[in-house]
């Protein structure tokens, strides 16, 4: 019986790894000097934020006097700071008072103070569970701002979101249309113009200035920043937080992501729209005619999720609005709803784009094989049972990959007698060795590579689910069986304490699924170790297998507890299936004694002609076997 033993080279290798991981560590460490002047650039920022703040109510409460006393002395005073803006403490609306404008899907509150949106809450979804009673709020309790830097003719520098808009509110057809105007004068005014279809998510927006020519300053463009700080609306503030970043379109169809980090930041040019995406809502700015260059800052806000429950993401875009003719004129749109594929795709702006697919094959997989099939399922059937029914078909569509993979294995298997032969023969030789391994592979007519190739086929379709499953909005709190939300994680027990990486919850499905693995990954590894003999100067797979059939459950085990039950169902289904079919194939398809007679008849004819891949391989070493035999010479 083999003795365990250590292994002295695999140790030496951890250590080694270990080293070179702190050795990165030490490495990027910042340097002192940089770190104080970002702290002290940090709290310059600051001090200058606190004053302009402190500016902003001073200037609120005197446009509140002057609006309430009519006191010409306040007024005159008042113009000192605010100019031909001064006008718009004069209004009646130079007070905290809002309009509300809604449909079936929407309502949203814009306050007369800034003229933004200062509520925006999604009338048909529930957060955290069903049946919570909390509807979802985008914008609510001052998390968002809209403001348009004012650069004046007479060198003052105004924020619209601290002055005081009049409301007009009317109705065209069955569209609500709110207009607000930051007014100068009687005809002089920055408008933002709200227009509400029924039955719809997208609102209309637009901002333009009449009669500010002369008011403002018209040689830089005005700056229009957009801030929003994102409510939590999940059950899981890790989960939704990996999921809630910023996206956008630029220079004619092309998209891309801020990033998930702290103080991300993004300079795109040609922005056609910029989205605030949450996991499975989203509020979007879009323009029809393109910024030329936006800013987009993103900072995480979860630094731990224990702590860190409310809010999950700052962000920040900085949009300039440029003159023509001494006016701004933008054609926007808002966007508050759901991120959901089928919803986006619907308004054929490109706004499908922010669910995030995957590249290349995999969002090709998700676009045209997965969202269909899945889509058309679930429309007859409960989302569960459709989980199972997709995960059977594209299981049984790969089933003829699975058999072929497993059918070279057998062949390998066959083999291995005659390969390990090969070893002994040519220990001292290991070029000679690989030279007639090759032979007889070409001999038996078996491709070494033919047990990969169906296994990389397979990988996009695996890599596509953990794409689609996490963004599939229509999971959102769908129950089945002991999971109450497909979406999100399926609590089984509340742990009293945390377990690193792990959380304080177990989830059952991903219990399932690990254990599915364990058994697959079981039954799969003497096959493999067998089809794959040990190679000289190579390490050795069966140990490494050996050590992988307990890793890998672990690490899906950890991976997938605050994940979606849904993900967690379909690998655990797709697991079984494998199970399943790779039984029914050994069984009934695979046989050892036919496939042995086989290669040897094929060893018996003549040998088929290599293909390019081998001929140049074999070449290479015949090449190498050349030198190595005139080195000897020498």
């Amino acid at each position: 019986m083999e003795q365990k033993k250590f292994d002295l080279n695999s140790i030496i290798g951890f250590a080694l790894i270990f080293g070179i991981l702190v050795f990165i560590m030490y490495q990027n460490q910042p340097d002192p000097k940089v770190v104080a002047a970002e702290k002290a650039q940090k709290e310059l920022l600051i001090r200058e934020a606190k004053t302009k703040e402190l500016e902003a109510k001073t200037v609120a409460k005197a446009t509140v006097a002057v609006a309430a006393t009519g006191d010409s002395t306040q007024l005159a005073q008042l113009q000192k700071t605010l100019g031909n803006f001064a006008y718009s403490a004069t209004l009646p609306s130079a007070k905290a008072g809002v309009t509300t404008i809604e449909n079936d899907l929407v309502k949203l509150t814009i306050a007369n103070k800034g003229g933004y949106i200062v509520e925006a809450t999604l009338k048909q979804f529930e957060k955290f569970k069903k049946g919570s009673g909390q509807l979802v709020q985008l914008i609510k309790d001052n998390n968002a701002n809209l403001n348009v830097q004012l650069l004046t003719s007479d060198n003052r520098t105004l924020n619209s979101k601290d002055l005081y808009f009049e409301p007009t509110l009317t109705k065209i057809g069955a569209d609500q249309v709110l207009s607000m105007k930051l007014k100068a004068g009687a005809n002089e005014f920055l408008e933002y113009k709200y227009i509400l279809k029924p039955n719809d998510y997208m609102i209309g927006f637009d901002i333009r200035s009449q009669g500010l020519n002369k008011v403002l300053n018209t040689a830089k463009p005005l700056d229009l920043e957009w801030n929003l700080k994102t409510i939590r609306n999940e059950k899981s503030v890790k989960y939704e937080n990996q999921y809630t970043d910023i996206r956008y379109e630029y220079e004619e169809g092309k998209d891309n992501n801020v990033g998930l980090g702290e103080n991300s930041e993004e300079n795109p040019e040609m922005v056609t729209f910029v989205a605030f995406k949450q996991h499975f809502f989203t509020s979007i700015l879009l323009t029809n005619t393109p910024i030329t260059k936006a800013k987009l800052f993103s900072n995480n806000l979860v630094k731990d999720e224990k702590i860190d429950t409310t809010f999950t993401k700052q962000f920040k875009a900085n949009i300039p609005l440029a003159f023509n003719n001494g006016e701004v004129d933008y054609k926007m749109s808002w966007y508050f709803g759901p991120s959901d594929y089928k919803t986006l795709k619907s308004y054929d702006k490109n706004l499908e784009k922010i669910i995030p697919l995957g590249w290349g094959i995999f969002g090709w997989i998700n676009k045209f094989i997965f969202i269909p099939l899945f889509g058309f399922l679930s429309s007859y059937i409960a989302y569960g049972i459709a989980i199972i029914v997709f995960t059977i078909i594209i299981k049984i569509a790969m089933s003829p990959i699975t058999f072929k993979s497993f059918l070279s294995q057998a062949k390998m298997k066959v083999l291995r007698p005659e390969i390990t032969e090969l070893g002994e023969k040519f220990k001292k030789d290991p070029m000679k060795k690989q030279q007639e391994t090759m032979k007889l592979y070409n001999k038996a007519g078996v491709n070494p590579m033919a047990g990969c190739i169906p296994a990389l086929i397979q990988l996009p379709f695996m890599y596509a689910s953990f794409q689609f499953f996490p963004s599939a909005f229509e999971l959102r709190q769908k129950s089945f069986l002991w999971a109450d939300d497909l979406s999100s994680f399926d609590e089984v027990i509340r742990l009293p304490f945390y377990i690193p990486f792990y959380g304080n919850h177990i989830s059952l499905f991903p219990v399932l699924a690990s254990i599915a693995i364990f058994f697959y990954m079981k039954m799969t590894s003497g096959d493999q170790q067998m089809a794959a003999p040990q190679q000289e100067g190579m390490p050795d797979m069966a140990k490494m297998m050996k050590i992988m059939i307990y890793v890998s459950p672990i690490m899906m085990l950890f991976f997938f507890n605050s994940y979606g039950a849904g993900l967690s169902l379909y690998n655990f289904i797709s697991n079984l299936i494998t199970i399943g079919i790779m039984i029914v194939i050994k069984k009934y398809f695979i046989d050892s004694d036919k496939i042995h007679t086989q290669i040897q008849e094929n060893k018996l004819k003549e040998p088929k002609k290599q293909g390019k891949f081998q001929k140049k391989l074999q070449e290479v070493m015949e090449q190498a076997e050349a030198q190595k035999a005139q080195q000897k010479k020498k």
